[in-house]
């Protein structure tokens, strides 16, 4: 598949991550979990954001085996002697009061926690996949290290985009919007892909409480969204240059 208005989005593998991935996912033909890169601790590869029973919100996450500073995404292993699972679904618990899917959701994750993972990446893999097919989101998901592509070297941070999708002879890219700045769209504009940022629209929905929390984990959109009415919210976002 080459050419031809194909569109790409790069990302590394995010923990059950916040609507605005899953609108990229849905946005593009071909996804690509980019893991060979250094993993940054306190980000979203390991982590995420549920609502917390009075208030707030609390993180529900996987706990990592040491490692090097400069250890690569793809060889960040999960702890598994820990029973995290258990506790990720105890710390869901307070939604079985207030939200109208919390069965069809605890089912979901426990599937996706039936099987062990050495490695925090191959478990978001299975993790997006699943959730992608819950919500009929049709786009195929690539683990960069498992696609034996060969690739320019990358100097910048935005040349993994640029060469992956040059090295696919894709001609549309698009990023979240909240990179930007790393972004130099000259050198897009030299090997003729066009460069484009998704900006996820105010999404807001019922939470059973007084404060709306945002941008928490596709879980809790899950938890009071059905999966027709998610898919719906799929397209709230603006495309810009």
């Amino acid at each position: 598949m080459g050419g031809n208005n194909m569109k790409i989005a790069i990302m590394q593998p995010y923990f059950f991550p916040y609507i605005g991935y899953f609108q990229l996912i849905n946005a593009v033909d071909k996804f690509v979990l980019l893991d060979t890169v250094q993993f940054i601790r306190h980000g979203w590869i390991e982590r995420n954001r549920i609502l917390k029973q009075n208030g707030g919100w609390l993180y529900v996450k996987v706990p990592l085996k040491k490692h090097s500073r400069n250890t690569l995404i793809k060889d960040i292993e999960i702890r598994n002697t820990e029973k995290w699972k258990e506790k990720a679904l105890a710390q869901l618990q307070p939604y079985k009061k207030i939200a109208p899917n919390y069965f069809a959701t605890t089912k979901l994750i426990k599937n996706i926690f039936s099987e062990e993972f050495k490695t925090i990446s191959q478990f978001n893999y299975k993790a997006l996949k699943t959730i992608c097919v819950y919500l009929d989101i049709p786009t195929p998901i690539s683990i960069f290290s498992e696609m034996n592509l060969q690739i320019d070297t990358v100097c910048n941070a935005d040349e993994w985009a640029l060469n992956i999708a040059k090295a696919l002879k894709i001609n549309e890219y698009i990023n979240p919007i909240g990179g930007q700045g790393i972004f130099d769209d000259e050198k897009f504009v030299r090997n003729n892909i066009n460069l484009k940022f998704l900006e996820t629209n105010n999404i807001i929905y019922n939470q059973k409480r007084n404060q709306f929390e945002a941008g928490l984990s596709i879980i809790d959109v899950m938890m009071f969204k059905s999966s027709n009415e998610i898919n719906k919210m799929l397209n709230n976002y603006t495309i810009t240059n």
